[in-house]
Order: structure tokens, then C-alpha cells, then sequence
């Protein structure tokens, strides 16, 4: 019985690194939501909701709000490197697991 006592004091410690939510999405892809308030318009509102469905979607996919972004920047950014020498050159790495 003392030692359920004593887990239940480290309870939240177990919920210190899950990311911050916003209803179903992750909080830093809300962030469009405040630029909505910022600049209040319908083509602001459509594209918040288009960008955080976004995010939902690629979550439900396994993908999470960081490993998205790192994705879309590889994606940007392509294989070649010029400026590399030919033995540092990317290779192609999925970070989503």
C-alpha cells in the first residue's frame, strides 16, 4: 500500500515530455490560429484550419510536428550539396521513428 502511495506522487513526471496540445493538434502547429487573430480575415481563418489539419493528418500517419518539419525541409533542400565533398553528401533519412 505505501509503495502505490509513493507512485502516485511521480505520476506527472511520466506526462513531462509529451508535447503540448491544442484539442487535437500539437500546440506549436496552432501558432497559425494566432495569426489569425493578428489579421483577422477568412483567407487567414481557411488557411490556420488547412495548415493544422495538416499536422492532424500527418500525425495520424505516425509523423510527428518536429519530424514533419524536418521531412518537408529535407524534401526542400534535396541530395545535392555542392559546396560537399562527395563522401559527406546526404544520404536520405526518414527521422519519423
Amino acid at each position: 500500500m505505501a509503495s502505490d502511495i509513493e507512485t502516485v506522487g511521480d505520476w506527472h513526471w511520466r506526462n513531462s515530455m509529451r508535447p503540448a496540445r491544442f484539442f487535437a493538434v500539437d500546440a506549436r502547429a496552432s501558432a497559425f490560429l494566432f495569426l489569425f487573430l493578428i489579421h483577422m480575415r477568412l483567407w487567414t481563418f481557411c488557411a490556420a484550419c488547412f495548415v493544422m489539419f495538416l499536422f492532424w493528418l500527418l500525425e495520424r500517419k505516425g509523423l510527428t510536428f518536429d519530424s514533419a518539419l524536418r521531412a518537408l525541409r529535407s524534401w526542400v533542400l534535396g541530395t545535392k550539396r555542392p559546396a560537399w565533398l562527395w563522401i559527406r553528401k546526404r544520404k536520405l533519412t526518414d527521422y519519423g521513428r
